[in-house]
């Protein structure tokens, strides 16, 4: 009998543990779907809830332009109770960005206080592929505009893994190798970098997304649940620009974090209003264009990106217009280049020709754009752009981005062959489809350049 008692009390303690192991099962399920749908913070008011954005985003209509809400208010109104590392602190002692601050974002952003970010804008954070594989040090890129931006920060990271950094060999094997905590280096010291030049080399900003709200909607001013929450944070010191960033780097590289946008305010804070309308010319008012329902980086983002200014031309110095007004474009060597191709490019067009301070760079990186596409190439030999005998046999390396790629492309460059090679390669390649893009690109830096791909097949 006592024997039937104790194996019902087991069997009972036993259903007991089931039952809560059921039910944390159950709620983990849950803390999954909401941390994903970034529903739930630390606040307790409904309107700083990520999920209320999240509601714009499904309701717009390509625009950026805020929809009605819906029923997404409904899914926020009890769920707060789930930290979110992306979100700081109301007390963490930055300065509340104010509605007069706000109003001149939009305006040098979109030139209108009515538009806001699409969704694949919203969606772009700096996340970088697997560690210690053979992309450990890229960056996984997304579509639309943003997609600019995260190439020209990876060009950043290149040159801090291959150039900057303390203790390393400038190796392809040594991009390859790092760890996760060497990719966090990497990205907190190539965001405060940009940042530091963009600031004149004399402070920095950084934007972070807080806990509390401090812009209410206007008739003039149409509020995205994400930039009224931004807080600023100003640095007199390189050094401690890049500690705050990697001390908070998941309000940069957490998904759901906005960290694309974050850099962007925090790029245009640090230049300031004052010299981004003395940067800017005639033919460009803002940064950012409307294209295909999103939007697209203006050259002026990825310059001031590249050297700190946002010329918005590529050529050097300054040049005259059409009606004589005075064009800006770009003023010294950069550390990381430029280089433009695409297929209805005018050859004869000067002012859209990238000048020698874009394509000779202090460093042998160059951010592409490719037929409207970004892309990275590189060199491991930092002496290639100072030594011309280097410029004879070389290789570079090819980073695009594209989710099939799975490792770097090694092409070797031969400046000095004869021309009988160069003909048999455009045989090879057929009379109106001779070189691939990439080629071409490459081709208005080294024009006389015969390229191998090493056994890759050549993108068209």
């Amino acid at each position: 009998m006592d024997m039937e008692v104790l194996g019902q009390e087991q069997s009972s303690e036993q259903l007991d543990l089931e039952e809560i192991s059921r039910k944390i099962s159950f709620l983990d399920k849950w803390r999954e779907i909401f941390s994903f749908h970034r529903l739930g913070t630390n606040n307790t008011t409904p309107q700083n809830h990520e999920g209320n954005h999240i509601s714009a985003d499904e309701n717009e209509d390509g625009t950026g332009i805020p929809q009605p809400k819906g029923q997404g208010h409904l899914l926020s109104s009890g769920l707060c109770s789930i930290p979110n590392p992306s979100i700081i602190s109301s007390k963490l002692g930055g300065l509340p960005i104010s509605l007069a601050m706000a109003t001149k974002l939009r305006q040098i952003l979109f030139g209108n206080t009515i538009h806001v970010f699409s969704y694949n804008w919203k969606k772009a954070y700096f996340r970088f592929h697997d560690p210690s594989s053979e992309l450990a040090f890229a960056l996984e890129v997304g579509k639309g505009g943003a997609r600019s931006i995260q190439m020209a920060v990876q060009g950043s990271i290149i040159k801090y893994l291959l150039f900057t950094r303390k203790g390393k060999d400038c190796n392809f094997g040594s991009l390859c190798e790092i760890s996760k905590k060497e990719q966090e280096q990497a990205l907190a010291a190539a965001l405060a970098g940009i940042l530091w030049v963009a600031g004149a080399a004399q402070k920095a900003t950084i934007c972070l997304v807080s806990e509390d709200t401090y812009i209410a909607s206007t008739p003039d001013y149409s509020v995205d649940n994400f930039t009224e929450r931004l807080q600023l944070f100003e640095f007199l010191e390189k050094e401690a620009v890049e500690k705050f960033i990697y001390d908070h780097l998941q309000c940069f590289r957490g998904e759901g974090s906005h960290g694309v946008i974050l850099f962007l305010y925090s790029l245009i804070f640090s230049r300031t209003f004052e010299r981004l309308q003395m940067d800017l010319d005639v033919t460009t008012t803002q940064l950012l264009q409307p294209n295909a329902g999103g939007f697209l980086c203006r050259q002026a983002v990825l310059n001031m990106i590249l050297t700190g200014r946002a010329s918005p031309n590529v050529f050097n110095g300054c040049e005259k217009g059409k009606s004589q007004e005075t064009l800006h474009g770009v003023l010294t060597r950069s550390d990381v280049g430029y280089l433009q191709w695409g297929k209805d490019a005018l050859e004869d067009d000067r002012l859209s020709q990238v000048g020698s301070m874009l394509k000779t760079p202090k460093l042998p990186i160059w951010l592409c754009n490719i037929n409207g596409n970004y892309s990275i190439l590189f060199c491991t030999n930092r002496q290639l752009l100072s030594d011309w005998k280097m410029e004879r046999l070389f290789d570079l390396y090819f980073y695009g981005g594209q989710p099939s790629q799975k490792k770097l492309v090694h092409l070797t460059i031969d400046t000095h062959s004869h021309h009988w090679e160069r003909d048999q390669q455009e045989e090879k390649h057929g009379p109106r489809r001779r070189f691939s893009p990439v080629e071409m690109a490459i081709r208005t830096k080294w024009s006389e350049a015969t390229i191998s791909w090493n056994g890759t097949i050549p993108f068209f």
